[in-house]
């Protein structure tokens, strides 16, 4: 099932306002359970689990920064002009 992209927009808009500060106490509390390793380990658990939440969402995030693909073909106009 493809996403269309005001769809796709919506459900980054989502993610991005709820879904991430979730993971990110959950990956607090998770470090917090092995008792403040050193800091480089921290760190790598850190930069590790910043890329893990990405990966599911790739295909909803693509392309959310361009302009809307049918927008020149909705409004009549020319978009070779």
């Amino acid at each position: 099932m493809a996403l269309g992209y005001k769809a796709r927009r919506r459900w980054a808009l989502v993610i991005l306002l709820v879904g991430l500060p979730v993971y990110v106490v959950a990956a607090v509390t998770l470090v917090d359970l092995i008792e403040r390793p050193p800091f480089l380990l921290e760190l790598a658990i850190y930069v590790g689990l910043g890329f893990l939440w990405a990966l599911p969402f790739r295909f909803i995030f693509r392309g959310i920064g361009q302009p809307e693909p049918d927008a020149g073909k909705t409004d009549g106009q020319d978009p070779s002009v």
